[in-house]
């Protein structure tokens, strides 16, 4: 019972409104997807995560909210996948739309790795942001007579060029804290990026959600696909977790332990509730129990969350 009630006070299944996203959290997001590309590319990470400041509005864009188009990159000629269209130096301008951020975040790499125009870019040094954002702003990435610096202040005030360093996202804490304090213990360090800790929730690798996060950030963190995290917490696409919720970054069990036979359930609680509460696979627990998917238990029936016979 310690552990359910545990459960009861981290897990929250509600859904949250749509808010705007800070920089920070912007930042906090994406710094993962950009540093893998900087890794495939040469592309500074800095310049990346500012670009896709900039040109998202940190993601609170329509661009960004409803095609994932985080670069404002228009369609040009050989664009063969979705398009929506926006007034922008004309109008009704054909962007392309994206089936995830990820995605956004690779074909920019793409698209400055395939064009001409941008090749000169390469020869630069890659951790050199400001040569990049004066060279991004000469080969015409966008009309702004003041775009290089824009991007060089987003890099500034946020720190950006630690992105460039070539370190994965832990060793960029550990770095971050040692230049404050180089003889700090490993165990006291606190970390800038808010990596979560992992812990076991019945047996079974989980973290617990913090205030803006997403799938998507939590997959990139732990290495996984989105569509993993989805698949193991069984939730739609799309969905957004709630501060204090156990999310599990590993595949839930067909049944729960032998400690826990069954679940009478209380008032308000869903088959996912039950599901996520025992760590049990959705699908199997609605099978064990003689129920279709999608349909919901009263409160005091009991669940069998192991077959009958244990």
């Amino acid at each position: 019972m310690r552990y359910i009630s545990l459960f009861t006070l981290l897990v929250l299944i509600t859904v949250t409104a749509t808010a705007q996203i800070s920089r920070e959290e912007y930042i906090k997001r994406w710094q993962l997807i950009a540093i893998e590309e900087m890794n495939r590319s040469g592309i500074p990470a800095s310049i990346t995560m500012a670009q896709g400041c900039l040109e998202s509005g940190n993601g609170n864009s329509e661009l960004s909210r409803k095609s994932n188009n985080h670069f404002g990159i228009k369609c040009k000629k050989g664009w063969t996948g979705k398009k929506v269209y926006y007034d922008d130096d004309a109008k009704n301008e054909c962007f392309r739309k994206y089936r995830t951020v990820e995605d956004s975040y690779v074909d920019h790499t793409n698209f400055l790795m395939g064009n001409p125009r941008y090749a000169s870019l390469f020869e630069l040094d890659p951790t050199d942001y400001k040569a990049w954002a004066k060279g991004l702003k000469k080969a015409g990435y966008a009309t702004a007579h003041d775009y290089d610096k824009r991007l060089i202040k987003i890099i500034e005030e946020n720190k950006l060029h630690r992105l460039d360093k070539k370190m994965n996202y832990q060793e960029l804490a550990v770095f971050e804290q040692q230049s404050v304090s180089p003889g700090i213990s490993n165990s006291l360090m606190l970390n800038p990026y808010n990596t979560h800790k992992v812990v076991k929730f019945n047996d079974i690798k989980s973290v617990v959600a913090r205030k803006g996060d997403t799938y998507e950030m939590l997959a990139q963190e732990f290495g996984l696909s989105d569509w993993e995290l989805y698949k193991f917490n069984d939730q739609r696409a799309g969905y957004r977790p709630v501060p204090n919720e156990v999310i599990y970054i590993q595949s839930k069990k067909g049944k729960a332990s032998k400690t826990n036979l069954t679940h009478r359930v209380q008032q308000g609680e869903s088959m996912h509730f039950i599901s996520q509460m025992y760590g049990v696979k959705l699908k199997p627990l609605y099978k064990r129990n003689g129920m279709k998917a999608g349909q919901q238990p009263n409160a005091g029936q009991i669940i069998y969350l192991r077959n009958k016979r244990g």
